[in-house]
């Protein structure tokens, strides 16, 4: 682990950063929220592997934020259609049309389902046709510092069992012989996220509602950490550790001619000869 990311561990997990320069060694108070972005080695996002050893970054430290999202740029036509006219309005001075905010949702305004019925995911959309009033980021800025230093909202026992019902399955149905990647501290992540999304509607209490929103989060983040190569959903990959599945592990490769093998793949790209009988490996997507 690289000196940056030991200071950052620090920080997350004691919430406190040490200082030792010119002749001064003191420890001041760090308690902050954390959006970090990486990129993965190599510019590009393998599936076979973790996403601690896509990012080089070690488990220790990935494993204290409480959301992990992995943002692939698949082809999309739709998609794409709609950014490549968000660039070019902004470049032609045009106005970016509202369609592009809507994320890929172009069908027509449905009638409107009950909020229960809703996932976050829906409340989130923007039809098509609807008029978007884009909050200013001063105001913005204003708004979550106000949230932060005045609300300070708790959890109702409603909201407390939906979250413990939420723990307590996911610790029964992927528990495996050696271990298992749900802990408490996921627990503890469900609660700070809950109390944050009630915060952000300026509440007090934190309800059942927005339980059951952070809990569409917490899966939708675990569905593209512990997803393998095969688009499965397999919860023995951990964040640590290998990132291949057990079918990958269990795969086994017969070769006549190891030789004539070893001479394709350095012919390929796949493997870089050093020396005499001596290959280095460029990539894994094979």
């Amino acid at each position: 682990m690289s000196s940056q990311h030991q200071a950052l561990l620090e920080a997350m997990e004691q919430q406190s950063i040490s200082i030792a320069k010119a002749g001064i060694v003191c420890s001041l108070p760090a308690r902050t929220s954390i959006l970090a972005a990486a990129n993965p080695t190599g510019g590009h996002y393998n599936k076979a592997k973790t996403v601690s050893e896509n990012l080089k970054m070690g488990s220790a430290l990935l494993s204290r934020f409480d959301l992990v999202f992995i943002m692939l740029d698949t082809p999309n036509e739709e998609m794409d259609d709609m950014l490549s006219e968000h660039v070019m309005c902004l470049h032609s001075g045009r106005t970016t049309p509202t369609s592009f905010m809507s994320l890929g949702n172009v069908q027509e305004k449905e009638k409107p389902s009950t909020a229960k019925s809703q996932s976050l995911k829906e409340k989130l959309k923007v039809h098509k046709g609807e008029v978007v009033d884009v909050i200013p980021s001063q105001l913005l800025r204003k708004y979550i510092s106000y949230a932060r230093k005045f609300v300070q909202p708790h959890i109702t026992p409603q909201a407390a069992q939906v979250l413990q019902e939420f723990y307590l399955l996911l610790r029964k149905n992927y528990m495996t012989q050696d271990s298992t990647p749900i802990t408490t501290r996921q627990l503890e992540s469900l609660i700070r996220l809950t109390e944050a999304r009630a915060r952000l509607e300026l509440r007090t209490q934190a309800t059942e509602s927005d339980a059951q929103d952070v809990i569409n989060l917490m899966i939708y983040s675990m569905r593209d950490i512990y997803t393998n190569e095969s688009g499965v959903l397999d919860f023995r990959r951990a964040q640590m550790g290998t990132g291949m599945s057990e079918k990958s592990q269990d795969a086994k490769i017969q070769v006549k001619d190891f030789g004539a093998f070893i001479f394709s793949l350095n012919n390929e790209g796949f493997l870089l000869k050093k020396g005499p009988k001596v290959y280095q490996l460029q990539t894994s997507n094979f």
